[in-house]
């Protein structure tokens, strides 16, 4: 009976805690419910509030002054670099709601090889390729490299799109909003003076950004020309050509004339046209566009300014901007009547080529060694011209005979300049030492030219007054003056 009593009290519990459980949960998705009901409604009352999601990826090579030129738009003097992959921010405020958010600025690293941090700039989740913008960059300090540089970053992104777990029909729904907004582009002078209002403006803008995927899918769209949007990735798209200062530079030094200028105009905005992106020549250090550059990105992330009044720009060859949708292929071929020396559909390579290095490189001298066989016939020569020297002063045996301290068997005539160059180097020895003291090589090289010697002194010398010689100087002498019948011989027998 008592345990029939716990049983009854323990299930009792246990539904007890099972009802405050639910209840619980229960008002916690009622709170969470009506705290989005409240952000909902928060959102619906500021229907012009910028958003703050959105992203700018910038790519390109090492050198081109991607950091430089966002620290230039963001107002920083000195932008601190970093590898890999950097961040920076940019500033946006809409002057007319003055509302301000940060547009978050992801910097990759030239080297392809980093190719793999893409994914913290652009995935699938956050942020979206509706809430991306790229900027691809080239250099106009190296021209030859803009057509190789432009292909291969554009290749990489679309490779990293590609491998993006997406559907195909959100990718799909990406590329029909570039189309829409690309083929809605009206130039400035063309708007209805009665649209000019800043509330009108800020609405149109904000119903244009804020237009779902899934609106305007049926809208039937203009044909395209054959290199329209040929490669459409459903991404905004600005393609920045930097350090336009240097092209002084490039016509004193390498003889660049407009006709080139025009080639590489022509080719970049066909680029362009093939991927719906706008062109913006820039120069940071003259801060040529940079501006441009800023309002044109505010306005085409968050349609700030709400009307961008700049048309496109094609008068200088240093200020280029073409806004995404304004150009053609027909206002490209006004390029060609400029460019005689060349075809604008030959490779860009071949066209814009890369200089050869003219300056000179400082070289040192080259010491060159002589041939050991050329050295050892001048060698020869030398010692002949010492040997006949000696045969023609000879004048009494013990001058001809004399012998220097240098080394046994060396007859010389007892000046050190009268030896080649070659031999006056040679180390001095000293008697009864031979030559022990000189390296292994020197002790070789002395012996052999002690040899020479020895062989090129001839009948002037006998074997025994070479003996003799090894002796002491004055053996010589007081062997002649001893034996009278040396210096006066006897008469033969009759």
């Amino acid at each position: 009976m008592a345990s029939s009593l716990v049983s009854t009290h323990s299930s009792r519990d246990t539904t007890m805690d099972d009802k405050t459980h639910e209840s619980e949960e229960s008002q916690n998705i009622c709170s969470t419910t009506e705290w989005s009901s409240i952000l909902k409604q928060v959102q619906s009352s500021q229907p012009n509030k910028l958003p703050s999601q959105k992203v700018l990826l910038v790519l390109g090579d090492n050198e081109v002054g991607k950091t430089t030129l966002m620290g230039k738009l963001a107002g920083v003097e000195d932008p601190k670099r970093g590898s890999g992959l950097e961040y920076h921010h940019l500033l946006i405020k809409d002057d007319y709601t003055e509302d301000t958010t940060r547009l978050g600025v992801w910097v990759l690293d030239g080297d392809p090889w980093h190719r793999n941090l893409l994914r913290f700039a652009l995935n699938e989740v956050n942020p979206l390729m509706e809430d991306s913008m790229v900027v691809l960059t080239a250099s106009m300090a190296t021209p030859w490299s803009i057509a190789s540089s432009l292909e291969s970053w554009a290749n990489i992104l679309e490779e990293h799109i590609s491998r993006l777990k997406l559907s195909p029909e959100y990718v799909g729904k990406c590329k029909k909003r570039i189309l829409r907004r690309f083929q809605e582009y009206t130039d400035p002078g063309d708007d209805v003076a009665g649209d000019s209002s800043p509330m009108r403006r800020s609405s149109t803008a904000q119903t244009l950004l804020s237009e779902s995927l899934h609106e305007k899918d049926d809208k039937e769209f203009l044909p395209l020309g054959e290199e329209t949007l040929s490669h459409n990735l459903g991404l905004d798209m600005v393609v920045v050509i930097t350090k336009t200062d240097t092209m002084p530079s490039l016509e004193k030094e390498h003889e660049y004339r407009d006709e080139h200028f025009d080639f590489i105009q022509q080719w970049v905005r066909r680029f362009c046209l093939r991927y719906g992106a706008a062109l913006v020549y820039t120069s940071a250090k003259e801060a040529n566009n940079c501006d441009l550059l800023f309002k044109y990105i505010s306005h085409r992330v968050y349609g700030v300014p709400h009307k961008f009044v700049t048309p496109g720009l094609v008068v200088e060859k240093e200020s280029v901007f073409i806004p995404s949708g304004w150009d053609s292929e027909n206002k490209i071929a006004i390029l060609y009547e400029n460019i005689k020396s060349a075809n604008p559909d030959d490779s860009f390579s071949e066209v814009i080529m890369k200089p050869l290095i003219r300056k000179p490189i400082s070289r040192e001298p080259e010491v060159q060694a002589e041939d050991d066989q050329r050295f050892l016939d001048k060698l020869n020569v030398a010692l002949q011209q010492i040997s006949s020297n000696n045969t023609g002063t000879k004048t009494t045996p013990l001058k001809t005979e004399r012998r220097s301290s240098t080394g046994p068997g060396i007859a010389t005539s007892g000046k050190k300049d009268d030896l080649p160059l070659s031999l006056k180097n040679l180390p001095q020895i000293e008697p009864g030492k031979g030559i022990s003291g000189m390296s292994g090589n020197e002790g070789v090289l002395h012996n052999f030219f002690n040899s020479l010697l020895t062989k090129k002194s001839g009948p002037a010398t006998s074997p025994s007054v070479l003996r003799t010689s090894q002796g002491v100087n004055g053996s010589l002498s007081e062997a002649s003056s001893s034996d009278p019948s040396s210096t006066n011989p006897a008469p033969p027998e009759s």
